[in-house]
């Protein structure tokens, strides 16, 4: 059987096509994303323009003809923060069904981080310690304290990269006195995490594919370290290449990072968050290891709700 799940984020829509294998197993076939960026200008105002709403209508129509192309046979699609959060988020799920003929389940924050650890642990070997799970979307970003076999806690927070790029409009590039606010803004909106730390005292960052992707291909083009592979579902990261790579993030210009090796241009304009927000977490919370899983929502739905595993 081939089947498909796509994840509709606020900045980037994906597409995972898998076949199911005996032994309740699957194979991935093809995956794709496109940039719709869902929140433009409108994401802190809690509806969608026009613009970026035609935009995802299109990447779901495009998306209908590699699942013909494909024969997919069964396809399950969920929405996260921009539509679940917007007052014309239903009028999205409509349309997507009218038009391109998407049945789109919205899920709340809550099911999402569960959704996202079940990813992250079919591509990462927890052990007993308790893990910290980042995963920064454009919306919100969501963090679970976990281990191998269990759910601490667990929080969605709005504070993804476009919700947060659009409230602070950086200068180009950040200034020392915007990253300090930027900082103390993070404090607060993050005691509840702050608070849960204390209590379960994680060994580690864990973080979940999108930016954390660019983490890691960025590292590589700079230093070429030569460990890019396709069929690699986790990375350590060397914390002094992080650092190094956060520094000329965030003492770049938008044009400047253009021409980063291993930064994809989709997430030119908010890699500066993404890394301001890792490196909150590193140094509020004193965390000095960080590996980063390839797998999140879509691999954690194949799990959790197919209930089939790597083969």
């Amino acid at each position: 059987m081939v089947f498909a799940i796509i994840d509709l984020g606020t900045n980037t829509f994906n597409l995972l096509i898998a076949e199911r294998l005996p032994n309740s197993t699957f194979k991935k076939i093809f995956n794709t994303k496109i940039a719709v960026k869902l929140g433009e200008r409108t994401i802190n105002s809690g509806y969608i323009a026009d613009a970026p709403f035609q935009r995802g209508i299109n990447a779901l129509k495009q998306f209908q003809q590699y699942l013909l192309d494909h024969n997919v046979e069964h396809t399950h699609a969920f929405a996260t923060s921009a539509i679940r959060s917007a007052s014309n988020g239903n009028d999205f799920v409509v349309q997507a069904k009218k038009v391109a003929g998407m049945s789109i389940t919205v899920i709340d924050g809550n099911e999402e981080a569960d959704l996202i650890y079940h990813g992250n642990k079919m591509a990462v070997n927890m052990s007993d310690s308790i893990s910290l799970i980042m995963d920064i979307g454009g919306g919100s970003t969501e963090f679970i304290l976990a281990n191998h076999n269990t759910i601490f806690w667990k929080q969605s927070f709005l504070l993804g990269a476009a919700r947060l790029l659009e409230k602070f409009k950086l200068s180009d590039p950040i200034t020392k006195t915007e990253t300090i606010e930027f900082y103390e803004y993070l404090k607060q909106e993050l005691n509840p995490l702050l608070e849960a730390v204390k209590m379960h005292q994680p060994i580690e960052l864990i973080g979940s594919s999108g930016a954390f992707d660019s983490v890691v291909d960025i590292i590589d083009g700079e230093f070429n370290t030569g460990e890019l592979n396709d069929f690699k579902t986790e990375y350590s990261v060397n914390l002094e290449h992080y650092y190094f790579i956060s520094q000329k993030i965030k003492a770049s210009t938008i044009k400047e990072r253009y021409h980063i090796k291993g930064l994809i241009d989709m997430r030119v304009d908010m890699i500066v968050i993404s890394f301001l927000l890792i490196d909150f977490i590193l140094k509020e919370l004193n965390i000095n290891t960080i590996r980063v899983s390839t797998f999140s929502l879509k691999e954690g739905v194949i799990s959790k709700k197919l209930g089939l595993s790597l083969s």
